[in-house]
């Protein structure tokens, strides 16, 4: 029998990640990301990024950089997203060890400047 909510990690514009319950239906994704979803799958672990399709079309506050193995941004999510577990055909809860390393990874929040036609991406640094 499959899990009614999952455990999966929120990340919003300017805010530090967090663990949140949802429900696993179209309906709760739509209400988490603000409108229609889309998912992307970057990294190598059974993971994947559910987004606002529209995110950028809307013009949604930038939130965090997608990045290369080498560090380089490739794109910019705009508005809230989540890291959602996978399994052959729905989402599923983070495990332990992945909620940690996504919370790791997405951390520190970023600030997107538009300058001279060029992006600069800082991460807002903690006070503590």
């Amino acid at each position: 029998m499959k899990e009614k909510e999952v455990e999966v990690l929120l990340v919003q514009p300017e805010k530090y990640p967090k663990k949140v319950s949802i429900s696993r239906g179209l309906e709760s994704l739509q209400k988490m990301v603000g409108g229609y979803i889309s998912f992307t799958y970057p990294f190598k672990e059974d993971v994947g990024i559910v987004l606002n399709d529209e995110g950028k079309l809307l013009g949604l506050p930038f939130n965090r950089a997608l990045r290369d193995e080498n560090g380089n941004p490739y794109d910019i999510i705009n508005g809230d997203f989540l890291v959602v577990g996978l399994t052959d055909d729905d989402i599923s809860s983070l495990s332990p060890e992945l909620m940690d390393k996504f919370e790791r990874l997405f951390h520190k929040p970023e600030v997107v400047t538009k300058v001279g036609g060029y992006l600069m991406i800082s991460q807002i640094e903690s006070e503590n």
